[in-house]
């Protein structure tokens, strides 16, 4: 008997013992698609509103079963900012349109079916394109008949020479499967840039012009294996 329940409680403290160590790696591939809100963290400031704009992304993701998993995104966002004139009747809006490629780390929990999660990470982006949308000679705002004084306007015309752009991405967001290979995946996602768009030195107007956005998708991932 002694000899018997030796032989168990081993067996069952080596089987624990695996379950601890052994992970089965889950691989999945995805796309996603939602609405950007972008501003522009201008020194000095200039008086502004978000900007909306699109964004998508295909994703690829490598996950272990213990909480931890990486997440590597290649995809599109238009950023930008849109100025703020109060009550006055202009209006003006420049956006700028990316491609980005996040790699993100990807912390995870609960369920099988419902999953939270936190994707943290850097992202760099190239510009492919911008325009201007504007109801009045943006390019001499200075001979606009009612056009606000003392405000920054140095921008409106600026031409972008950052058109390499990095920073930070963080985002919190829910996964439910729908079986289990197919599920749906919402995320709201926050990214502040760490270059400038436009040049920074002490000549010029602006210290800092870095992009900052807000987005919020929705996607479905399968996963491979």
């Amino acid at each position: 008997m002694k000899r018997a329940l030796i032989i168990l409680t081993a067996a069952m403290l080596c089987s624990a013992a695996m379950a601890e160590t052994h992970y089965k790696p889950h691989i999945s591939m995805g796309a996603r698609a939602g609405v950007a809100m972008s501003r522009v963290s201008f020194s000095p400031s200039v008086k502004q509103k978000w900007s909306t704009g699109t964004a998508g992304t295909i994703t690829f993701r490598y996950a272990e079963e213990k909480l931890f998993g990486v997440i590597a995104e290649f995809g599109w966002v238009r950023r930008g900012w849109k100025e703020n004139y109060e009550t006055a009747p202009f209006a003006y809006e420049r956006s700028i349109t990316y491609l980005t490629l996040p790699i993100l780390t990807h912390i995870y929990f609960g369920s099988r079916r419902f999953k939270t999660f936190v994707n943290l990470g850097p992202s760099v982006s190239v510009m492919i394109g911008s325009g201007i949308n504007a109801n009045f000679d943006y390019t001499n705002p200075g001979n606009v008949p009612d056009y606000p004084r003392n405000r920054q306007t140095e921008q409106l015309d600026a031409k972008i020479t950052g058109t390499f752009d990095y920073g930070i991405n963080a985002g919190i967001g829910f996964e439910f499967y729908l079986r289990p290979r197919h599920s749906i995946v919402a995320e709201a996602r926050y990214y502040f840039g760490l270059g400038n768009i436009f040049p920074s030195s002490k000549a010029d107007t602006f210290g800092g012009s870095r992009n900052m956005s807000l987005e919020f998708s929705l996607g479905y991932n399968f996963r491979l294996r």
